[in-house]
């Protein structure tokens, strides 16, 4: 039996035996990840309609991928404050926003109550509206200036208002990699633990991957590794309600940033990872293919490989695009509706939680 087949069989192999899988022909992968993916959701992309606010990039640690935080390469510092919020998130909802997806900086001018005020007024705003909010880089950063442990701090966020958690902050669990391009920022570990408790809550999450930099394929394997055990930890757990609802694989953007890398991957090599990740991560219901990093062609393109999802409409995009990505307008719900369409999909307006809301 060779790797793809046991890898198939959910044979116990390390992230060096599963690193061969990049060296089989890409349309063998994605033949193996599109059998796994139309048998759970057939020609479905889905998509949601969502708006990102980050009300801050005013940063305490520095992480050398980043573009999006204050710094000389990024001299336009700003904070918001919780009624400037509100008027954007009652924009977004005007404009037909169902999430509200809030990742800020790490901003030492902020205080420990200041989120979970922030958090009460947008859902004594907008009750009906799904907020994501924190990633778990922030509810470590919040737990190191308030001595309160992360577990206090989620269920602060839980007693708040906040639904789901993001994915961000995970970055690449190898934590040599870690310490060169994120040096104090949460660890590896500590991400685990943070969203396993979120999860022991009923809550959702999602999980990242920021690959194409300085890592080497084992050790985007030995990350989807890690995830898998921790969404089995949570599948252990009676009565389970929490977990990891999708994995996005966020493609390193290059530009303003103090990450010094001159190699990038193919196109070729982004959907291998996007399929290998399909076929590992069998208890991850998702594969996001985000449009904002990968950009919108090959967000589709990536649909024939294992991905079923492209995040939603976004309206504004900060982050990735301060390093280079072509996002920050978003998309309109029809031009993300045509693009699928035309690609030969069927396009599924979702909720935060993947509940199918219209066929489009």
């Amino acid at each position: 039996m060779d790797i793809l087949q046991k890898a198939l069989a959910r044979e116990h192999l390390s992230a060096q035996e599963l690193s061969k899988l990049y060296e089989y022909d890409i349309f063998t992968l994605a033949d193996a990840a599109q059998q796994i993916r139309t048998g759970l959701y057939g020609k479905k992309v889905f998509f949601n309609n969502n708006r990102h606010i980050n009300p801050s990039n005013i940063c305490a640690d520095v992480c050398k991928f980043c573009a999006f935080s204050a710094s000389r390469k990024n001299p336009n510092p700003y904070s918001m404050g919780i009624d400037e919020v509100l008027s954007l998130a009652h924009k977004a909802y005007e404009n037909g926003a169902k999430e509200l997806h809030i990742v800020s900086s790490h901003n030492p001018n902020y205080t420990y109550e200041w989120y979970f005020e922030l958090f009460r007024a947008i859902k004594k705003a907008l009750p009906q509206v799904h907020l994501k909010a924190l990633t778990a880089a922030e509810v470590d950063y919040l737990d190191r200036i308030s001595n309160k442990g992360y577990k206090r701090v989620l269920e602060d966020m839980l007693a708040s208002g906040v639904d789901s958690m993001p994915g961000g902050g995970a970055e690449i669990f190898d934590e040599k990699v870690r310490r060169y391009i994120c040096k104090g920022k949460v660890s590896s570990q500590r991400w685990l633990e943070i969203h396993q408790h979120w999860h022991s809550l009923g809550k959702m999450s999602n999980a990242t991957m920021l690959f194409g930099h300085i890592e080497e394929r084992e050790h985007r394997i030995d990350h989807m590794l890690r995830l898998r055990a921790a969404q089995s930890e949570t599948d252990k757990v009676a009565n389970k309600q929490g977990g990891f609802n999708a994995f996005i694989p966020l493609l390193y953007q290059r530009q303003n940033n103090f990450l010094k890398v001159t190699s990038f991957p193919s196109g070729q090599e982004i959907l291998k990872t996007i399929s290998i990740a399909r076929i590992l991560l069998d208890n991850i219901p998702h594969i996001k293919a985000y449009w904002a990093t990968l950009g919108l062609n090959l967000a589709i393109v990536a649909q024939d490989f294992g991905a079923d999802d492209m995040d939603g409409t976004i309206q504004l995009e900060s982050i990735q695009s301060a390093a280079g990505a072509k996002s920050k307008s978003g998309l309109s719900k029809h031009e993300l509706v045509c693009q699928i369409k035309d690609a030969g999909f069927v396009a599924i307006e979702r909720d935060s939680l993947y509940n199918e809301l219209a066929e489009c």
